[in-house]
């Protein structure tokens, strides 16, 4: 959807920790006359913005329904555990599921990460959201495994974070409804990928003009006179007079 005739708009909603900036930017610079609305939408909505129509696009987690939704993979991040920087773990450059033991895990309700079997020991309650659980651990109550970005996205001067390996990692795709590929989503997809300024792939290109066929037969070079082909035993002499040149006769003994 872009919006009316008059004044079309291409609408992208991104996820928590997705930075578009590079890609709004440079759409600005191709697009000056079709503004860019930007909304930030909770992980697990992103997809009923655009179902509904709210949105042209999204910069969205991974997985989506591909039944109804066309996806660019973009990038996958590290997975981190999130911990108070006195933490026994920070003297360490890796983590392993199996430090973790004797730690409470927080998994917030918006968990991006598709767990089939959480580290350590579970929390009571489920925070709400991933702010509620960085609170969490800045107050000593347990520790957090989320994507990097969002670790810090929710940075703290005191809390600090490790990479996490054996775990879940999660990826970041552009989506938009299969069936609502736009001339600007299109535009977009481009951006993304790369493509220059000039490229016309994925858009719908004019027809091509006629160009005048080119005669390729080159010029022959005139054929010689009879005269230029007789050589110059038969061309007229100086003097005026026409013919051979005769030499002397030999005197006889």
């Amino acid at each position: 959807m872009t919006g009316s005739d008059e004044s079309p708009s291409f609408r992208l909603v991104y996820v928590p920790g997705v930075m578009p900036d590079k890609w709004v930017r440079i759409w600005n610079e191709r697009q000056p006359d079709v503004p860019l609305a930007l909304t930030q939408v909770p992980a697990g909505a992103a997809a009923g913005r655009l179902l509904a129509g709210d949105a042209d696009a999204g910069l969205v987690r991974l997985p989506v329904d591909r039944t109804v939704f066309s996806a660019i993979p973009l990038y996958t991040e590290q997975t981190v555990v999130v911990v108070p920087q006195d933490h026994l773990v920070t003297a360490v450059d890796e983590v392993s599921p199996e430090d973790l033991s004797d730690d409470i895990v927080l998994h917030p309700l918006d968990d991006v990460l598709d767990w089939a079997d959480l580290p350590g020991r579970p929390a009571l309650e489920r925070p709400a959201t991933t702010a509620d659980a960085i609170e969490l651990v800045a107050a000593g109550i347990g520790v957090l495994v989320v994507p990097l970005s969002l670790a810090r996205l929710h940075h703290r001067k005191d809390l600090t974070h490790r990479p996490l390996k054996e775990a879940p990692e999660s990826s970041v795709a552009l989506a938009w409804p299969e069936d609502a590929t736009t001339d600007l989503v299109e535009d977009f997809i481009g951006i993304v990928r790369g493509r220059t300024v000039n490229s016309t792939r994925g858009r719908r290109e004019p027809a091509a003009q006629e160009k005048p066929k080119r005669d390729d037969r080159r010029k022959q070079p005139a054929r010689p006179s009879a005269a230029h082909r007789r050589g110059s035993s038969s061309a007229t002499p100086k003097g005026g007079k026409g013919g051979a040149k005769r030499g002397k006769p030999r005197r006889r003994s």
